[in-house]
């Protein structure tokens, strides 16, 4: 029986610690943000224009911009379906 209740404990614990779907769709959103910043990134590192590098550049930083805002809805709302409408939208910036 004591096991069972800290078995039980534990797994309150952990749902308490982010272990939530929104949680997890906040993590994801920062995750495809983050791919997508980087990936513009190295392509402002292959260009061969200053304008077209800081502009490239640019684009990174509203894409990081754009993923923690998606990702702070989805943790504040409890919302996990924001993940579902905020990873095309980076992907396509």
């Amino acid at each position: 029986m004591a096991i069972k209740l800290a078995g039980a404990a534990a797994l309150l614990t952990l749902a308490a610690c982010g272990g939530n779907a929104d949680d997890r769709a906040a993590d994801n959103i920062e995750a495809a943000g983050e791919n997508r910043a980087d990936a513009l990134e190295d392509q402002a590192d292959r260009a061969g224009n200053e304008a077209v590098e800081d502009a490239l550049e640019d684009r990174a930083d509203n894409v990081r911009d754009a993923a923690d805002e998606a990702a702070d809805a989805a943790d504040d709302n409890d919302d996990a379906r924001v993940e579902n409408r905020a990873v095309p939208v980076l992907n396509r910036m």
